[in-house]
């Protein structure tokens, strides 16, 4: 083959065409997208339906505020999360792990497998009900329907297919969209009364409860786990090559340091030039460093140079605020939706009677949608519950337990709750309040740990991030201590 030849096949390659000089900076920066549309999928599953249907229902447009605060605390925890993975090369169980005694260490992974298990409990409850309204399926079937769907999803990231599985989920998450986004624009909303629930109060204990299962909805601990190593995975996977040439700001690559350690299994390419062997040399005395240099902080980038991680850490803050956003639009369309067309409707208490009424009040073609919308949140979510749970056990209690496997064993608890008549829509909301309770032990050590500057180095969290982020895990302990003093003592019930 002549050399022109080869030289233009070598340029239509994907290697020359991914390398970051290639394409203009902006397509670069969208195609590090991802992660945080993973994560977002936890902040639109079956539970939030449940939440916001209840809340909009029989409170109207009080709550707004709520989903409005949690979206805006969202952003910020997620971005920690990838933040850390990021930086670290570690997630936030295996931190956790490496910080923490073995029987601590297995007390943490307990709680965090309730939580999870309850975040499976309602996405499982979900997608049976959504096949239940659409095609009559009995609601065990539909469980069992969901689960192998699941199966099939989770068999494409068990291969290391981390971007095909996240162009699935973002595929759902846009059917989760149009789903619950349609009814808004066909409805009668009345945006004064919207505009009027963005002022934080509540009426009455009960009011507390659901704000709790609606924060528990919105601020999920699985998601937080998680999102620091589909980041970590996500961008020190796919540009480890890279790393060392390139510094991810749109310039041409960089050539190799002529220090930098060559790997023992890196392939040698054809053309390159080999080195001419050296004769052995006297060693000789290194060089003092000059007095005026200052010493940088720590940086643990495992050999990535600060300014790609600047650039990661740039285009990973615009994935989780464009993926949030969306996922808050979403919910705060359920939450319109149900004020305006349920409110004051015998049976909006639960999905069914909220699909029928929908169909009542929309048309049977904004109900399907809904259904259809509702049947994407439970098998995105689903899926993204059980690579959760995987992620956590392996950081706490270093065991790899086959994703198929754990599959397998978290869907029994939610097939038990369908098969013994448990009101599936009760059985959502009080899975929200459980995830509540959960969110402290997530975030708590999460900002301790991208606060600290000798594990973090200059991408540390400054003190006004600090001061946020601590005052978020504040509302969300007291709301939680408010939440289980109603809930032992039953006022939540009878007020």
């Amino acid at each position: 083959m002549p050399k022109n030849a080869m030289a233009q096949k070598a340029a239509r390659s994907p290697r020359a065409r991914d390398l970051p000089g290639s394409r203009p900076r902006w397509w670069h920066s969208i195609a590090m997208f991802g992660p945080a549309f993973v994560a977002s999928i936890a902040y639109v599953d079956p539970g939030n339906v449940a939440a916001n249907l209840t809340s909009g229902a029989q409170y109207g447009y009080l709550l707004v505020w709520v989903l409005v605060l949690a979206n805006a605390m969202a952003v910020l925890i997620q971005f920690q999360s990838a933040k850390l993975g990021i930086v670290t090369g570690k997630t936030l169980p295996e931190h956790v792990g490496a910080r923490t005694r073995s029987w601590g260490r297995r007390a943490y992974w307990l709680q965090a497998e309730i939580v999870a298990a309850a975040t499976d409990i309602a996405e499982v409850l979900g997608g049976a009900i959504a096949l239940n309204l659409l095609f009559g399926v009995p609601l065990v079937m539909g469980g069992v329907i969901v689960g192998l769907v699941s199966m099939g999803l989770l068999l494409v990231q068990n291969a290391r297919r981390q971007r095909t599985f996240e162009f699935m989920i973002i595929g759902l998450l846009a059917v989760i969209a149009f789903g619950f986004l349609a009814g808004v624009f066909v409805s009668n909303v009345d945006w004064f009364a919207a505009a009027d629930g963005l002022v934080p109060r509540f009426e009455g204990a009960p009011t507390v409860l659901l704000a709790a299962s609606m924060l528990g909805a919105t601020v999920m601990p699985h998601a937080i786990y998680l999102h620091s190593a589909l980041a970590r995975d996500r961008h020190h996977v796919e540009f480890a090559a890279l790393a060392e040439k390139s510094d991810f700001t749109g310039e041409a690559v960089r050539a190799s340091r002529a220090d930098a350690p060559v790997r023992a299994d890196a392939p040698v390419r054809a053309d390159a030039p080999v080195p001419a062997r050296e004769e052995a040399r006297p060693a000789e005395a290194p060089t003092p460093p000059l007095a005026e240099a200052p010493t940088p902080p720590p940086a643990p980038t495992h050999g990535a140079s600060n300014e790609r991680l600047h650039r990661l850490l740039r285009v990973t803050r615009a994935d989780v605020v464009v993926a949030l956003v969306l996922a808050g639009a979403v919910n705060i369309a359920m939450l319109l939706l149900a004020a305006s067309s349920l409110r004051g409707v015998d049976g909006t208490d639960t999905i069914p009677g909220a699909y029928a009424a929908i169909q009542s009040a929309l048309g049977p073609a904004i109900a399907t949608i809904f259904a259809v919308g509702l049947l994407a949140s439970g098998l995105a979510s689903t899926s993204v519950g059980a690579y959760a749970g995987s992620v956590i056990m392996k950081g706490l209690l270093r065991i790899r337990v086959p994703i198929i496997a754990r599959r397998v064993v978290t869907l029994i608890p939610a097939l038990i709750v369908l098969g013994v008549g448990i009101d599936p829509t009760w059985a959502l909301v009080l899975s929200q309040v459980l995830l509540s309770i959960g969110i402290p032990f997530a975030l708590i050590p999460l900002i301790r740990l991208t606060g600290n500057r000798a594990l973090m180095g200059e991408f540390a969290d400054r003190m006004p991030v600090r001061i946020v982020a601590w005052t978020v895990v504040a509302l969300i302990v007291c709301l939680n201590v408010v939440l289980i003093f109603l809930t032992v003592t039953g006022a939540g019930v009878a007020a």
